[in-house]
């Protein structure tokens, strides 16, 4: 059986390699972009289960990895609100050790409380680990008005609520933050039409800045909107978003972007093409149809993950081997 296994094993990775192969071939990178990801073939990897606060859907996650094992905070809803607000939304835990198999907390971690998050809930979390804290941003909905809001955790259980980040500005959504402090001030982009930026000192009380950094492009892949994907990443060429579109018909694509490391409101490079699009069933006939949409970015053993919602119903993921 154990010989059965890696025979098994061998061959996969030999399909991957060839999908791989093949992906690639369907656009370029340029040198600061990252990739190709390569969807799993075993998706979705979470799906809904229970009768409970994740038995609806379960969609949009965040992730962080140890080096050793992934953690996963996935948006998971409930069926109390369907017609509405199609369900409470909480914040569920997974871990991993491949990248692919993973084992879920019984109880959300973390789960609306305030009134601005009630009844809708809190969304679509993005996580950042600066110095010894994980920052949370999420969206904050009440059923008619979405806003960002902030949390923080010294081991992913126990949070400490800051509330809204931009309290004066009504609808916000999306806030990924730069990991790290450039020119004396942490960085945030932000926003679900346009994508915006905004600064701080503390990470608590942050500063938006009026004119936008990315907008949507007309005939384009991202015609529709524009909107930031997981924490960015600092690389020789500056600060990589890897980001979430829609074109005019609302159909779902992801993209890459590049910005100044000294300046992060400066965009340096923007990719003509969208690396993934919706194109498996679930993506294409989820909740909500034609859908892909990235939140949650790995890395473990030298392969970076990356975690996606499925049509707002499930999770998959791609990845993406620099050595191959």
């Amino acid at each position: 059986m154990e010989l059965l296994k890696k025979i098994w094993a061998a061959i996969s990775i030999i399909v991957l390699s060839l999908t791989l192969i093949s992906c690639s071939a369907d656009f370029e990178l340029s040198d600061w972009q990252m990739g190709p990801f390569v969807k799993y073939d075993g998706n979705p990897v979470i799906t809904p289960q229970g009768d409970t606060w994740e038995a609806k859907d379960v969609f949009n996650p965040a992730s962080w990895s140890d080096g050793e094992t992934i953690y996963m905070l996935y948006r998971a809803e409930d069926s109390t609100g369907i017609g509405n607000w199609n369900g409470t939304s909480r914040i569920g835990l997974a871990t991993s050790t491949d990248g692919f198999n993973f084992d879920r907390h019984p109880d959300p971690v973390f789960e609306p409380a305030d009134d601005w998050e009630l009844p809708g809930g809190a969304e679509d979390p993005r996580i950042a680990k600066i110095n010894d804290t994980f920052w949370l941003t999420y969206t904050a909905y009440d059923g008619e008005t979405a806003r960002q809001a902030l949390a923080s955790s010294k081991d992913l259980f126990e949070w400490e609520r800051h509330g809204l980040i931009f309290p004066e500005l009504g609808w916000t959504k999306a806030g990924a933050i730069v990991p790290k402090k450039i020119n004396g001030r942490y960085w945030m982009y932000f926003g679900d039409t346009n994508i915006w930026s905004a600064w701080s000192e503390d990470l608590i009380n942050w500063n938006p800045i009026e004119e936008p950094v990315m907008e949507p492009r007309e005939g384009m892949f991202d015609s529709g909107l524009v909107e930031p994907g997981p924490t960015p990443l600092i690389t020789e060429h500056g600060i990589l978003m890897l980001y979430n579109s829609a074109d005019d018909d609302l159909v779902y694509r992801t993209g890459q972007a590049l910005f100044d490391i000294n300046d992060p409101t400066r965009l340096l490079e923007r990719s003509d093409d969208f690396f993934m699009e919706p194109d498996t069933d679930l993506e294409v006939g989820g909740q909500i149809p034609n859908v892909v949409f990235i939140e949650g970015l790995a890395e473990l053993d030298g392969t970076w993950f990356l975690y996606f919602g499925m049509g707002d119903s499930g999770i998959g993921v791609a990845v993406y081997d620099p050595g191959e």
